[in-house]
């Protein structure tokens, strides 16, 4: 990472940190699986688009930073073979849809203009993704952070919500331990920050973190403005645990302009709209070669309509007129940042700090001019004014590396800011089965590792250690947060469910083949094609040092 000298001057910092996380979703027994989708609209609405952004910052010499959360599942499916060949074809068809649209919309220029511009951007994504970064997008994201503009963290192994995983302290380690083992595999330095999903946190868990070598993670503001003692600093300075691991509090106000359903700027009526899409509205029989293969409709990412206003017909969007809004939201978002540090600035004897977490497919996906506004505003912060600066949670604590000692409290950045959407009545049914599958994997630990406190042998034999590691994939596929997620949300439950019973049915039967000492390998071999992520896995990740 590069010098701090760029923000010594400013009045206040600004640290935005962009989440990137989807649930492992792969599929290689059908053809087609329509939940896969979600990671090729990612790529090419917000990951791509993200990548672009720091390149035309960095060709035009502007002084940014960013932090960018990758999350394990995420990185195996970017740099999965299968899964990048069909994202390959899925942006095939769709480039051969925008070809249609071209033709179809000749007749209206408000619409050929919008068409154009999909079409444009597709070619676009295409030869970025093939050209660029030669079909793995973590090689963009690796340029970058060696270039000192972005500094690359990580999450847990598969997102699980580790308050909720911490009747088991071992598959908190392991989610921490194999998330940080992608992470280094992957990008070849060990990452200074960690993610908590969904900044879920309880006391202990920072001292997990401790021991894998993390030095720092993010809270929501409750989270540190309820810890003991209370900061001095509020949110706007990090606070350091007893074990030394720092935290890092989010900027309620920041926050709000952009995530508020009300007050955000993604709501504004110039901007494209969301549930507007081609795929619900054209003629069947045209669309029918972009949607589902059973004729199912499904978004296409062809949304012809701005959000207009709460009532009556939806205009039609106009992609120059949302660029403007962009442009003077960024402004806005800097000129309202510059009013807060000057009047945090006036009360603290260091620099305020304004800590920005998001969701990374806010940016392009959600708010399809996201991306647009993440670049407006670090050429405002590093153009055109000295009050702000851009920096990184490692650079700030480079700085000031002495803070308050604090205990944080029990938090969440989720509904009412506890665990709640975690743990209710449409997902509770899964924890005990999680609980007592996180039991049975620490005791395969202590009978067939080495080095663990007694196993029952020196060492597994080949096909074993191949059933552990097995058995370890399927149970941190099972503990995933979005199950439990889609569950409360009410959006794709069947899946969802389906996912967590399976892994759990995989995991219960290697348990049981392990235990009593017959394997079958035709069905284990048939496990690791169809799940194969975290492909350097031990089985010494659920219970220490061993195999």
């Amino acid at each position: 990472m590069t010098s701090f000298r760029h923000a010594e001057r400013a009045t206040g910092l600004v640290c935005i940190v962009l989440h990137a996380h989807l649930p492992y979703v792969r599929h290689p027994e059908e053809s087609y699986f329509l939940e896969e989708n979600w990671l090729y609209e990612a790529i090419t609405e917000t990951y791509i688009p993200l990548l672009e952004v720091f390149q035309r910052l960095v060709e035009d010499a502007v002084d940014f930073r960013f932090t960018v959360s990758l999350s394990p599942s995420l990185i195996c499916m970017f740099r999965d073979p299968l899964l990048q060949t069909r994202y390959l074809r899925h942006l095939d068809t769709m480039i051969e849809l925008a070809d249609k649209e071209l033709h179809r919309t000749a007749g209206s220029e408000a619409l050929h203009t919008v068409a154009r511009m999909y079409h444009r951007r597709l070619h676009r994504a295409r030869q970025v993704f093939t050209d660029v970064y030669g079909y793995d997008l973590c090689r963009g994201f690796k340029r970058f952070a060696e270039s000192g503009q972005v500094e690359l963290i990580t999450t847990c192994a598969t997102h699980g919500y580790l308050p909720h995983l911490s009747v088991n302290p071992a598959c908190i380690d392991a989610q921490i331990r194999v998330g940080l083992e992608v992470f280094e595999q992957t990008f070849h330095v060990s990452p200074r920050g960690f993610w908590l999903p969904e900044c879920g946190y309880c006391p202990d868990i920072e001292r997990h973190l401790e021991a894998a070598g993390i030095d720092y993670f993010f809270l929501d503001r409750h989270g540190l403005v309820h810890a003991e003692p209370r900061p001095q600093f509020d949110v706007y300075a990090p606070v350091r645990c007893s074990s030394g691991v720092a935290v890092f509090g989010r900027d309620p106000a920041s926050s709000r302009q952009v995530w508020s359903a009300q007050e955000g700027y993604p709501g504004d009526f110039d901007y494209r709209e969301y549930y507007s899409d081609l795929g619900f509205e054209a003629d069947l029989e045209y669309i029918k070669p972009y949607i589902h293969p059973l004729g199912i409709r499904i978004n296409t990412g062809f949304k012809y309509r701005r959000i207009t206003g709460p009532a009556g017909d939806k205009q039609v969007y106009r992609p120059g007129q949302a660029r403007a809004r962009a442009l003077q939201h960024a402004a806005h978002f800097v000129q309202e940042r510059q009013r807060q540090v000057a009047h945090l600035a006036a009360h603290m004897p260091r620099q305020p700090l304004i800590v920005a977490p998001f969701d990374a497919e806010l940016f392009g996906h959600w708010w399809y001019e996201g991306p647009l506004w993440l670049e407006a505003l670090a050429r405002h912060i590093g153009n055109r004014q000295e009050t702000l600066a851009l920096v990184t949670p490692s650079e700030y604590l480079a700085r000031y590396p002495e803070n308050q000692l604090c205990m944080p409290a029990a938090s969440s950045w989720g509904y009412r800011g506890y665990g709640e959407f975690w743990l209710e009545p449409a997902n509770d049914w899964l924890y005990p089965y999680l609980h007592h599958a996180g039991a049975a994997m620490v005791e395969l630990g202590r009978r067939f590792g080495r080095g663990s406190g007694g196993g029952d042998r020196a060492s597994p034999t080949a096909i074993e250690r191949r059933a552990l590691h097995q058995a370890a994939r399927e149970l941190l596929l099972a503990e995933a947060s979005d199950w439990a997620f889609i569950m409360k949300t009410g959006t794709m439950v069947a899946y969802a469910r389906r996912r967590v019973q399976a892994h759990l049915s995989r995991f219960d039967r290697l348990y049981r083949e392990l235990t009593g000492g017959r394997i079958a390998e035709d069905w284990l071999r048939e496990l690791e094609w169809r799940d194969n992520v975290f492909g350097g896995i031990r089985c010494g990740d659920f219970y220490g040092p061993g195999q």
